[in-house]
């Protein structure tokens, strides 16, 4: 037997049992879930209508503005310079409801994997914005990419969330809106 197989009471492997599904697996899991909810919608606080910083070039309009004075992705700062920039106010209300919404949802445990994907690509946004800007601590956006991939494959709404109390109801119902629903959990 290899040193990695650990003989259980069953008689199987360690490595048969899978990820450890008890109790407090699933409480991390949900208290992950609540603390990205929670750095989502204190994220919000510094995205201030109606300009969101462009008069005095601060908050979000400055690292906005960052994609374009220090590009990570040469299509991605073009992007931002013609397209992002010159709608800046349609573009900051977008991220103040996207955002919101990802703290809101993920709070809730409310379609969690959505709004794990969003978060996913959101957090590809703000990464390519600021990776190269000064004072930027990169793994900070590595991390915002991974917490939001488990949450994905951990579907964590399951637990301690709405997703956990709506899935039954939602795989009886022959409604579209449900079925996405229960793929979306």
């Amino acid at each position: 037997m290899s040193d990695l197989a650990e003989p259980t009471t069953t008689g199987g492997t360690a490595a048969d049992e899978g990820l450890d599904a008890g109790r407090a697996a699933r409480a991390v899991i949900a208290g992950l879930r609540i603390a990205v909810a929670l750095l989502w919608i204190q994220n919000v606080s510094w995205k201030i209508p109606p300009d969101f910083g462009r008069n005095d070039h601060t908050g979000l309009f400055q690292f906005t503005g960052y994609a374009v004075e220090h590009p990570v992705v040469p299509p991605f700062s073009w992007l931002v310079q013609y397209v992002v920039l010159p709608n800046f106010t349609l573009f900051g209300y977008a991220t103040l409801l996207v955002e919101f919404s990802l703290g809101a949802f993920l709070l809730a445990g409310l379609l969690t994997r959505f709004w794990a994907a969003i978060g996913i690509l959101q957090a590809l946004a703000i990464t390519m914005s600021v990776l190269n800007a000064p004072n930027e601590w990169h793994w900070s956006y590595y991390l915002m990419l991974a917490v939001h991939a488990v949450l994905l494959a951990t579907a964590a709404g399951r637990t301690a969330g709405l997703d956990g109390l709506l899935r039954p109801r939602w795989r009886t119902s022959s409604n579209r809106l449900a079925k996405w629903a229960l793929r979306a959990s």
